[in-house]
């Protein structure tokens, strides 16, 4: 998943950009409202954590200007403002959540990870289809119970996958979500990983959880289990 944090703070956002990656993210950064507006218009992003009180343009505005342009994507909005009512403009200027200012990093992640799940439709931190099971909180996944090892990437990738589930995703859309924008991305390496991750989830070809559709990518197949 690709999230965006727009914070002028150069401390908080570099304790923001470190905490998301060390958790599995890819990351970019602005420390200004013109180039976050810039950036969340244009490129790919699953998430933007948004401080309200920049230097340069307000993040209201900011919000205001992403929606206006269709922009969907969930917002995480931080603020030293503690009044409600200001609370209330936010979210109804289109924020999905708020944080105020201090707050705990560990709070901050596990908000990140439920808008993203909800934003993929899923009502909790498991993820369950077929015979897999994939917990976003502690980054473990089982195959029929049996728990199954991961590198970062290869969990990136199936987690991305299942919260898409059903959707066809495109080569260059799964790198878009998988790096960051400075990143070198290699579609032989994807394919590669690919085709590792899928050896690991179902060695015996049975459940045939990951579809290529030729020339048009990749789709998890399985269905979703609620609950």
């Amino acid at each position: 998943m690709r999230v965006l944090v727009v914070e002028d703070e150069t401390a908080l956002r570099q304790q923001l950009v470190d905490a998301l990656r060390g958790a599995g993210w890819a990351v970019d950064q602005s420390g200004t409202g013109q180039e976050g507006l810039y950036m969340g218009n244009e490129f790919p992003i699953d998430l933007a954590i948004l401080d309200l009180g920049l230097p340069d343009m307000d993040g209201l505005d900011i919000m205001r200007a992403w929606r206006a342009d269709g922009r969907t994507f969930p917002v995480l909005i931080l603020t030293a403002r503690g009044r409600w009512n200001e609370k209330v403009m936010g979210l109804e200027s289109g924020a999905d959540d708020y944080l105020v200012k201090p707050f705990h990093i560990e709070e901050v992640l596990a908000r990140v990870r439920a808008l993203i799940r909800r934003a993929g439709g899923w009502a909790n931190s498991i993820l369950k289809a077929g015979n897999i099971r994939l917990d976003t909180a502690s980054q473990q996944v089982t195959i029929d119970n049996a728990p199954v090892t991961l590198t970062a990437f290869e969990y990136r990738l199936l987690e991305y996958l299942m919260l898409h589930a059903g959707e066809v995703i495109s080569k260059t859309t799964l790198a878009e979500h998988l790096y960051a924008e400075d990143s070198d991305r290699d579609s032989n390496v994807l394919e590669v990983l690919i085709g590792r991750l899928r050896r690991k989830i179902d060695p015996g070809g049975v459940h045939l959880p990951i579809d290529t559709l030729r020339g048009r990518g990749y789709r998890f197949s399985l269905e979703r289990i609620s609950g």
